[in-house]
């Protein structure tokens, strides 16, 4: 199983990016970001009237209520993106025998939880491994 980056979108622009589009995207964990967010932050952190205004404020002060609810969807895509990295590395756990028991630990939650939760129901037949 390979993991890739097809398909994803940067978790702070939203812009869809990876193999096939013109937006590169880095990172790792399930956060995805793209080139002209690495560009904007890297010129925010460098520039110290920037960094002043944008330290302690958030985003979401200044938007209005159409704006925050405009951003919502973009929210629940990173999140169901996060997600799917969550089963591919269970995924990748599991083609390398580690059992339901030990990754149960590692997120700290029975190996019954943790079945439940990303057994890929019909393609898992060590279900009880």
């Amino acid at each position: 199983m390979s993991i890739t980056r097809e398909g994803r979108m940067c978790s702070f622009c939203g812009t869809s990016g990876g193999p096939g589009t013109d937006v590169q995207l880095i990172g790792g964990l399930g956060a995805q970001v793209c080139g002209t967010c690495v560009d904007d932050f890297h010129a925010l952190l460098h520039d110290p009237v920037q960094h002043a205004a944008a330290k302690g404020a958030f985003p979401w002060d200044r938007m209005s209520d159409a704006e925050v609810l405009a951003n919502l969807s973009m929210i629940m895509a990173s999140a169901e993106q996060n997600t799917a990295f969550a089963h591919e590395w269970v995924d990748l756990l599991r083609e390398r025998n580690i059992s339901w028991a030990e990754i149960g630990r590692a997120l700290g939650v029975s190996r019954q939880a943790v079945w439940e939760r990303f057994a890929r129901k019909g393609s898992d037949k060590s279900a009880t491994a």
